[in-house]
């Protein structure tokens, strides 16, 4: 049982994780974008990447 609540709370966690970094960078300058070399549509798949690491 501690083994199934401890994995929910590590989804959860990456979950908001996952949400902040998005967020983050969808409401990022367009200057700081081109400045990073990040194309802001991207958004959801670079948080992806760093979150979860795929």
């Amino acid at each position: 049982m501690t083994s199934l609540l401890t994995k929910v709370q590590n989804r959860l966690k990456k979950r908001a994780a996952y949400a902040r970094t998005k967020a983050k960078l969808q409401a990022m300058p367009l200057a700081v974008a081109i400045d990073l070399d990040i194309y802001q549509p991207d958004a959801a798949k670079i948080a992806a990447e760093a979150v979860y690491g795929t």
